[in-house]
């Protein structure tokens, strides 16, 4: 049986992967909370958890109305 997981979760772990892979590297600016959401076919909320999970996991950082780099 899979395992039940939130959401934003199921984001913020493909953005990690991502990170981990190499394909957004140090310094990459993460896509808006919009263009996020779109990618991941969910609502701009749930983006913007993902996000916050990102950072409290200490992959990323929120630079205000700059954006959100990979650290």
């Amino acid at each position: 049986m899979d395992e039940i997981q939130y959401t934003y979760m199921r984001v913020a772990d493909a953005v990690e992967a991502e990170i981990r892979s190499g394909r957004l590297p140090k310094g990459a600016r993460l896509p808006n909370e919009r263009d996020l959401a779109a990618q991941h076919g969910v609502a701009p909320g749930t983006a913007r958890r993902a996000v916050r999970e990102l950072r409290d996991r200490d992959l990323v950082t929120t630079l205000p109305n700059k954006g959100t780099f990979v650290r």
